[in-house]
């Protein structure tokens, strides 16, 4: 999905809002990719990451025919963890450390690039035989300098596995990282934060604390601080504690931070604090130096 993804383009309309919780209000920039439409939140003009989060994008959703759907020929990455969770729908993930998984709803998938991966996401031939329907979000977390040149991995995490409780009558999941008390058993590089809550039209939810903090409306509407946020904004709060979000509709949001990393730069694929480590990832996906995606060879995404 990653390449498909940056044909959208990486400016968001944004607005800046007097409310001292609220540091700004990004809107998406949509994307029509042929049947289906992709909203960017990260990276924008005016806000380029949340914590470590340097890419946000949701995914339809996309309703497919028979014979139609993703297939997303093999493209790299290097200086990432890629995160990828579906609401809706599946997609076939491979890659070149050996990986074949099939990415279903509420399971948590983190690809780790590091020195440099590659990988491929299509659709199991029994998924594409019918009509179907695809709907989530691609997130990529930037790593800590420390990591960038880690040896690449896939962590597959199944749903049963990510922690789920009600805080308040809220239903919240803890994907990445810690809060409320609760701890998600993903891998992290640096302080990370990703939960989903779903809210009732009226139920209030106190956000996390985290160095940096956003919420994004998936669906339904909220109200904090004075101010309305519609479905697919997504709003970057300041660190200070106690503030909440309320439903003004029924509501399911996600919640991204965690600590900056400082500057990171971004180039089509490719994301490193050294802007001379992405000319020579280009160079080795151009020369053919990066490992093949198994099972899928032959085909792939020039630069």
């Amino acid at each position: 999905m990653s390449n498909l993804m940056n044909s959208v383009e990486q400016n968001c309309d944004s607005a800046e809002v007097p409310w001292s919780a609220i540091e700004i209000i990004l809107s998406p920039r949509v994307a029509d990719l042929g049947g289906f439409s992709v909203r960017r939140l990260l990276p924008t003009a005016k806000r380029k990451m949340v914590g470590p989060w340097i890419f946000f994008d949701e995914i339809g959703p996309a309703d497919f025919p028979s014979g139609q759907g993703i297939n997303v020929l093999p493209h790299p990455h290097i200086g990432i963890a890629t995160v990828t969770y579906l609401f809706e729908g599946e997609i076939l993930h491979r890659d070149s450390v050996g990986s074949y998984q099939p990415i279903r709803p509420g399971d948590i998938n983190l690809m780790v690039a590091g020195r440099g991966i590659a990988h491929s996401e299509r659709e199991r031939p029994e998924v594409t035989a019918t009509d179907h329907r695809l709907h989530g979000l691609q997130l990529w977390l930037a790593l800590p300098e420390n990591h960038e040149e880690t040896e690449p991995g896939f962590h597959h995490y199944s749903g049963d596995d990510i922690p789920s409780f009600e805080i308040d009558g809220v239903p919240v999941r803890i994907m990445i990282g810690s809060a409320y008390g609760v701890t998600s058993p993903v891998r992290q590089f640096s302080e990370t934060l990703y939960l989903e809550a779903t809210l009732k039209a009226g139920r209030t939810l106190t956000l996390p604390k985290a160095p940096e903090r956003a919420v994004y409306v998936a669906s339904g509407a909220l109200r904090a601080s004075g101010s309305e946020l519609s479905t697919h904004s997504m709003t970057v709060f300041s660190s200070e504690p106690g503030v909440a979000i309320t439903a003004t509709k029924d509501a399911r949001i996600v919640v991204i931070g965690g600590e900056p990393l400082g500057k990171r730069f971004i180039e089509w694929n490719f994301v490193s604090s050294s802007k001379s480590r992405i000319d020579q990832a280009k160079e080795d996906w151009r020369a053919g130096r990066f490992e093949k995606v198994v099972g899928d060879e032959e085909a792939f995404i020039p630069y």
